[in-house]
C-alpha cells in the first residue's frame, strides 16, 4: 500500500495560499502571494530537494496546470519530474500532454490507487484536495513547512471537515530565517484525557 504524503507551505495562521508568487492563486481576491520567498534560503532549498526526490505526484487540478507549465522544462531542479507518475484529481480535465499523467475523479479513485503497490504518492500545494484526503482520512503523512509570519486570510491547510486524527511528530528542524520544518506520521485516533483538580 502506498502513503499519502502532504507536503505543504504554511504561515503561522495555517494559510497555504499561493506561497510562490502574487499571480500563483488569487482567488478570493488573495494578494498576499509569495510570502515564502523572503525566508527561502539555501537550508531550506536543501530540505526540498531532499523531500522532492522520485515519488508520484497526487496533485489538485490548479497544482497540476502548474505544475505542467513549469517543470517540464526545469528538470534540473527536480530530476526525474517528467518519468514519476502523475495522478491529478480533476472533474473537468481528462488528458494532458505531460507524459505518465493520469486522471482521478473522487476520494473513492483515491483510495484504490493508495491501495495499489507503487512509490509512494506525494501532494504538493493542491488546497481543495488536501481538504478532500483530510477529510477522508487518507492522510498518512504530513510534511510542513511553518513560516513566520500570519496573513490573516487566505486558503489554510486545515479547515472544518477535517477527521479527528493523532500525529507523530517524527523530524523538526529549523532554518535560519526561522522556518520551522517539521515532519508528521498518522498515529492512530484522537485520545481524550483530564488535569486532575
Amino acid at each position: 500500500m502506498r502513503k499519502i504524503i502532504v507536503l505543504s507551505f504554511i504561515s503561522l495562521d495555517g494559510v497555504m495560499q499561493a506561497p510562490g508568487g502574487p499571480g500563483e492563486d488569487t482567488s478570493g481576491g488573495f494578494d498576499l502571494g509569495g510570502w515564502v520567498v523572503p525566508y527561502f534560503d539555501e537550508t531550506l532549498g536543501q530540505v526540498m530537494a531532499a523531500q522532492m526526490q522520485p515519488a508520484d505526484l497526487l496533485l489538485g487540478r490548479k497544482t497540476y496546470e502548474i505544475f505542467a507549465a513549469h517543470w517540464p522544462h526545469h528538470t534540473d531542479e527536480w530530476p526525474g519530474i517528467n518519468e514519476v507518475n502523475k495522478f491529478v484529481l480533476s472533474n473537468t480535465t481528462t488528458s494532458s500532454d505531460w507524459q505518465n499523467t493520469s486522471f482521478l475523479k473522487s476520494a473513492e479513485d483515491i483510495r484504490r490507487l493508495k491501495e495499489t503497490s507503487g512509490r509512494d504518492l506525494q501532494v504538493h500545494g493542491s488546497g481543495g484536495l488536501v481538504q478532500l484526503l483530510l477529510q477522508y482520512n487518507l492522510v498518512d503523512e504530513l510534511w510542513l513547512k511553518i513560516f513566520p509570519v500570519t496573513l490573516g486570510k487566505g486558503k489554510k491547510l486545515f479547515a472544518d471537515g477535517t477527521m479527528p486524527a493523532a500525529f507523530t511528530l517524527a523530524e523538526s528542524s529549523t532554518t535560519p530565517t526561522g522556518v520551522l520544518v517539521a515532519s508528521f506520521k498518522r498515529s492512530g485516533g484522537v485520545t481524550n484525557g483530564t488535569f486532575g483538580t
